[in-house]
């Protein structure tokens, strides 16, 4: 059993009411938890950093147990496509902000949570202010400036950052808190992977019930610090394989060359994580990636129009060309394309596109480095196609 985050001070000024006797009486029969625990959860502050797959079961099962405060980093509104693992919106809640409709849906499981909404992005500037009056910081973020951000100014701060990650099928969840004993985020990933190497859940997918899953191992952390009861993923990583439907345990070891929790840190401020995380050396181009031109779907569809000579590549799988596709494109996806060039005409203009301009950025910067010239990336995808210009080719 380890010590409890909650401090005490504050600790001493929480009491329980009649209704969160009645609320919680499941919770007081547990001899690990009882009254002084309940008390502990009531007085604990967590912060979830995105409101989304992984934020949303933690939050509502967080507000559930009673924890006395709920903040959700967030600025984003809620689209159809999330109804099928955030489970905190619903088909009403389409068009809306998500913080307003996460209140609602939180303070209708627990009225007597409060919830704060801190509307923005998390950056190296707001961070640290947002972080310092939590006790546990849920990591649900989907994108690795928010997690290194996440993770430095946690070890910065000394408070607990509770990870958690999904893909396809897998998900993996750690405490990361080197105060507490264990490693920190960067002892785990020095650096960010090279480009491609970890898609997002728009480009590769992901089961709807996974983020459930790793969210409520989120949250069940997250009520084990506030306790300072049991064993947490403190120095341990958790693999969930769920085609398989096996965990695997991984013993984390503190990095002694971390930069930032190792023995001589070199870091000791948050830095500049979009520049830290930017590519480097896109198939070992001399130009940056920023180097690919981009053209809007409203100048390509009046490119088409016009019947211009250009020759559109969609760099997506074939799985998703079967969901929904512009009409005129060739499919070679990305992992064949440096076999295929020679099937792309090199004296026509040539636009690349995927689902939101991620892989077909890659795709146009592989094209450059092996001599075509005439190459442009479609800003936005096939999604943006969908939305600009015609509304019959399925979302996804």
């Amino acid at each position: 059993m380890s010590k409890s985050v909650i401090d005490e001070e504050r600790l001493s000024q929480i009491t329980l009411s009649s209704d969160d006797l009645a609320r919680y009486s499941r919770h007081l029969l547990l001899p690990e938890l009882k009254a002084a625990g309940q008390r502990r959860i009531k007085a604990a502050r967590v912060l979830c950093i995105g409101a989304g797959g992984l934020g949303s079961p933690a939050a509502l099962y967080l507000a559930a147990a009673g924890v006395g405060t709920i903040g959700l980093v967030d600025f984003d509104q809620v689209d159809i496509s999330n109804l099928q693992r955030q489970i905190l919106y619903g088909t009403n809640d389409v068009g809306r902000k998500k913080l307003e409709a996460a209140r609602e849906r939180i303070q209708d499981i627990n009225p007597n949570t409060e919830v704060v909404a801190h509307n923005c992005r998390l950056t190296s500037e707001n961070a640290p202010d947002v972080i310092a009056s939590y006790d546990v910081i849920i990591d649900g973020s989907d994108n690795f400036p928010t997690r290194y951000l996440s993770n430095d100014v946690c070890v910065f701060a000394r408070k607990p950052n509770i990870y958690g990650s999904v893909f396809r099928f897998e998900g993996q969840a750690s405490v990361f808190a080197p105060h507490l004993g264990g490693p920190c985020y960067r002892c785990l990933f020095p650096e960010p992977p090279p480009p491609g190497a970890a898609p997002s859940c728009a480009e590769a997918g992901v089961l709807g019930v996974l983020p459930g899953i790793v969210g409520l191992i989120q949250a069940t952390e997250a009520i084990k610090l506030i306790l300072g009861a049991g064993e947490t993923l403190v120095g341990r990583l958790l693999h969930f394989d769920a085609l398989k439907m096996k965990f695997r345990e991984f013993n984390l070891r503190r990095d002694p060359q971390c930069p930032v929790c190792g023995e001589n840190p070199t870091i000791f401020a948050p830095i500049d994580y979009e520049q830290f995380c930017a590519p480097r050396n896109f198939f070992d181009a001399e130009e940056p990636a920023d180097s690919v031109p981009s053209i809007s779907v409203m100048e390509l569809k009046r490119k088409m129009d016009s019947r211009e000579p250009l020759t559109l590549v969609d760099v997506r799988e074939p799985y998703e060309y079967e969901i929904a596709r512009i009409e005129g494109s060739k499919l070679i996806p990305l992992g064949e394309l440096e076999t295929r060039l020679g099937e792309i005409p090199r004296e026509k203009m040539i636009v690349m596109h995927c689902h939101s301009g991620m892989r077909s950025e890659r795709g146009a910067q592989l094209l450059r480095q092996a001599g075509f010239e005439n190459v442009y990336n479609l800003e936005g995808g096939i999604e943006a196609w969908s939305s600009e210009v015609d509304s019959t080719v399925p979302r996804y």
